[in-house]
């Protein structure tokens, strides 16, 4: 029995052996002609289904409401700002910097030089309580020279400080595949908190939403995970189906954030007001800023993006006001169930192999499909019951390497382990053959 079991060791160990190569060739894109394939399919995790398709719709955060800026000068927003202050919001955050970086002049950046509106726009700043303006960090050419591809960061782009004025401020990062702000950008993720310079900074959804309610912010940081999934609930309203998702925050355009007479004021009232652009009006098919979700209608090989970053930071700040978290296996987990599942396949795969031999390739292949097609149904159902992540990848790329690698294991490896046994003991033998006939002369 012993033996048995070390056998299937050896075996599953083997199995790993072939994933890690697998891995490893697959970084050297020789395979690069099924790169369209693998992209298309990339994007897609089997969580979305259970997002867009099979779980119940939560009821929206109507604490929340979002606001477009659309095309406005600094002026136009400060003049939205102040429409909306005046009915006392609990937050207004606003998703956009106003820098120019180095190029500060009036030819590159002539609104830095309208004194009009920026006099307007910081008069609205510092006349509204609770805002929380935008803030980008990132790393410069000299640290991913130095480390190369790295999470540290070392940099951050402000809003002018005569703009800023006294306000608070949440990096907008968002976690995405994406290598330039032009690509296509799929989010499920995002950081609570970077540190930069020994200084932690913390996001714009969290950021509005500690200021909103700070001990149900404190219990969500107190998970202290570096990465978090978005529990989203909702989009605004979709004109063009890009999303399927009923679940829709209420949404102002830029011209009714500017009358009052166009919106209900008690939609303001203690609320978190969320500006930022979502095209030019609410029916533009603008892609700036714009972002693929799990709520996308269309799983893999996707065409049309279909939330804008502000709603992005809306869901996050929803789901930390709900505290409707996302929870997910660690990976040392994943390791660890996907090297049981694999002992005992090889163990099943012995006995079938030994005990009815004739059956053993239909019966593996079936047991191997069962078994991707349970594993998948599981970590659709994880999530869509009890918001969890049932990452079990490794186990269901094992899985569908198990049986082939038993095979060959059988009829290579153990031949091979054989050959080399052999010429060992040969070896082994010659030498002692040799010192026998030393010691008889």
């Amino acid at each position: 029995m012993k033996k048995f079991w070390f056998d299937a060791l050896l075996n599953t160990i083997f199995v790993f052996a072939v994933m890690i190569g697998l891995y490893g060739v697959s970084q050297l894109n020789i395979f690069s002609a099924f790169d369209p394939l693998g992209k298309a399919l990339g994007d897609m995790e089997l969580s979305d289904i259970a997002f867009s398709q099979l779980r119940n719709d939560p009821a929206i955060d109507t604490n929340i409401v979002i606001v477009n800026i659309g095309e406005l000068s600094r002026g136009g927003i400060g003049q939205q700002i102040m429409t909306l202050a005046q009915f006392k919001p609990k937050v207004i955050g606003l998703d956009i910097i106003f820098s120019c970086d180095w190029l500060q002049d009036s030819l590159n950046c002539p609104q830095a030089y309208d004194v009009f509106d920026n006099m307007v726009f910081s008069t609205a700043v510092s006349m509204a309580p609770n805002m929380v303006m935008a803030e980008k960090i990132w790393q410069t050419d000299s640290l991913v020279s130095a480390l190369g591809d790295t999470d540290v960061y070392d940099s951050i782009e402000h809003t002018y400080p005569t703009l800023l004025q006294s306000a608070y401020e949440g990096f907008v990062n968002l976690e995405t595949n994406a290598e330039h702000q032009e690509d296509i950008k799929a989010c499920r993720r995002f950081n609570p908190s970077l540190t930069v310079n020994d200084e932690k900074h913390y996001a714009f959804g969290v950021k509005m939403a500690m200021i909103y309610d700070s001990v149900k912010t404190k219990k969500f940081l107190e998970r202290g995970n570096a990465s978090e999934i978005i529990n989203y609930r909702g989009n605004i309203v979709d004109w063009f189906g890009a999303s399927t998702y009923p679940g829709r925050y209420p949404v102002l355009d830029w011209e009714q954030a500017l009358d009052t007479s166009q919106f209900v004021h008690g939609m303001i009232k203690d609320k978190i007001i969320i500006m930022g652009y979502l095209g030019r009006d609410l029916r533009d098919t603008s892609w700036d800023d714009k972002f693929f979700t799990p709520l996308n209608k269309i799983y893999a090989g996707r065409a049309r993006p279909d939330m804008y970053g502000v709603v992005v930071h809306a869901n996050i700040t929803s789901m930390i006001l709900t505290e409707d978290y996302v929870n997910e296996i660690k990976l040392w987990h994943q390791i660890v169930i996907a090297f049981f599942v694999v002992l005992l396949n090889i163990a099943l795969f012995k006995v079938i192999n030994r005990k009815i031999p004739i059956w053993y390739d239909g019966l593996s292949l079936l047991i191997q499909v069962a078994q991707v097609l349970i594993f998948s149904l599981l970590m659709v159902q994880f999530f869509n019951w009890w918001s969890f992540k049932f990452n079990i990848t490794f186990t269901l790329l094992a899985v569908a390497l198990v049986g082939t690698c038993f095979e060959l294991y059988n009829s290579l490896m153990k031949t091979l382990f054989t050959y080399i046994n052999e010429l060992i003991t040969k070896r082994r033998n010659a030498v002692l053959s040799t010192e026998s006939d030393q010691s008889i002369e």
